[in-house]
């Protein structure tokens, strides 16, 4: 059947073309002198099946190309990348995104009616900000908890890896190193998330990524408060490096008076602790898992309890510690007259000669309380025999002593 040469005029003044897709940071790569081939009408959207200006570039070295898969208006109706259909202010599904902000999703699924309404569409788009969503629900609505615990805050470019070589699966692959595929175990053909389908991600229903993002978030710890009704203290820790004490303070002091607020550079946390215990549980419910700043998330806890940090109590008792095998026994106690000096009695003088220190401060005449030791004076008894003290290193018969013996006398 032909098509009249003004019907034919009618539809491609409906078609896109643009001059830049809209992208993620994830699609577009970490490569920011990156080239692309633009071909005008070069593929039908997806969505509504209108042709559009169709983009192709390599994310990075050892990467896959990439293309965009939609056109721009369906892009903008629901926030989300040309290429991998995932919202461009959190990273996540649509699904995930519309059930965290309770949106309903009024987007016709018959092809006549969703040509109208894209076509009603684009023509109020052209009269208003094209770097905004065109959908008034996206624009009202809020960040949630949902979203704020869910959101990826940094881009994964692993997700721009080549497929996996089906030759190389068979053991037929000659390519060796210069094949641009991958040379792995492909994933498991029964897992739910091998099935992804773009409209099923477009429209928000039955996505497998998203299905396991909310059984994540359900299944995600909580930060409950500690017994110890006195600590009112919270750690913050995976800090930027560059964050200043009142910047940080400008995130805290919302939910409650803060009395101090200690920062710790070289560790990259800080201690932030408020003025009561009821403003503190509140700061650890909204900021768990979900503060970040300059593309980090922050770490959250609970401060520890002053006075449980060790055994003050006079009748707590520490535990016995059991011994590590392997190990020598404790030394025996030294003679007594080997203790330390008493106060009363000045050290003996720093002499070079250990040998002359031990027979004149250890030997006849000497005390270590300070008095006049044994062997002083008529009718004393004999002395003590000095220690005799034993050390390998200095042993004769190591020093050569046994062969200088035996040598003739000159």
């Amino acid at each position: 059947m032909a098509v009249s040469k003004s019907t034919n005029t009618y539809n491609r003044q409906n078609w896109e073309d643009s001059d830049f897709p809209i992208l993620c940071q994830t699609c577009l790569g970490d490569n920011p002198y990156i080239r692309m081939t633009k071909e005008k009408y070069g593929k039908e959207c997806k969505i509504c099946a209108r042709p559009f200006t169709v983009f192709r570039w390599c994310p990075g070295a050892r990467m896959r190309f990439k293309k965009t898969e939609i056109c721009q208006t369906c892009s903008k109706l629901k926030n989300v990348c040309q290429t991998c259909l995932l919202d461009l202010e959190y990273g996540l599904p649509i699904q995930v995104r519309d059930a965290a902000l309770k949106i309903q999703d009024d987007l016709p699924r018959n092809e006549v009616n969703k040509e109208y309404y894209i076509q009603n569409l684009d023509s109020q788009m052209s009269k208003f900000d094209s770097t905004q969503p065109s959908n008034s629900a996206l624009k009202s609505k809020g960040a949630s908890d949902l979203l704020l615990r869910l959101a990826r805050t940094a881009p994964y470019y692993k997700r721009n890896r080549p497929h996996v070589c089906s030759f190389w699966v068979k053991g037929e692959c000659r390519r060796g190193e210069e094949c641009p595929y991958r040379h792995e175990k492909p994933t498991d053909p029964d897992d739910p998330l091998a099935d992804q389908n773009i409209k099923d991600r477009y429209y928000g229903v039955n996505d497998p990524v998203a299905e396991k993002l909310m059984r994540r978030a359900a299944a995600m710890p909580a930060l409950p408060p500690p017994e110890d009704k006195t600590v009112t203290t919270l750690y913050v820790g995976n800090l930027p490096e560059n964050i200043t004490e009142d910047e940080l303070r400008g995130h805290f002091y919302q939910y409650g008076e803060i009395r101090s607020l200690t920062l710790v550079p070289r560790a990259q946390c800080a201690f932030v602790q408020y003025t009561t215990r009821s403003a503190a549980e509140h700061a650890a419910e909204k900021t768990f898992n979900r503060l970040v700043i300059s593309g980090k998330r922050l770490t959250i806890k609970w401060g520890k309890s002053q006075g449980r940090q060790g055994p003050n109590d006079k009748n707590e008792v520490m535990p016995a510690l059991e011994p590590v095998p392997g190990l020598p026994g404790t030394l025996p106690p030294p003679p007594a007259y080997l203790h330390p000096f008493p106060p009363q009695m000045p050290p003996p003088p720093n002499r070079p000669n250990d040998f002359f220190n031990l027979h004149h401060y250890g030997g006849p005449g000497w005390a270590p309380w300070g008095g006049v030791g044994p062997g002083v004076g008529p009718g004393a008894p004999p002395p003590p025999a000095p220690l005799a003290l034993h050390y390998p290193s200095q042993d004769p018969a190591r020093l050569g002593a046994h062969a200088h013996a035996n040598a003739p006398q000159p």
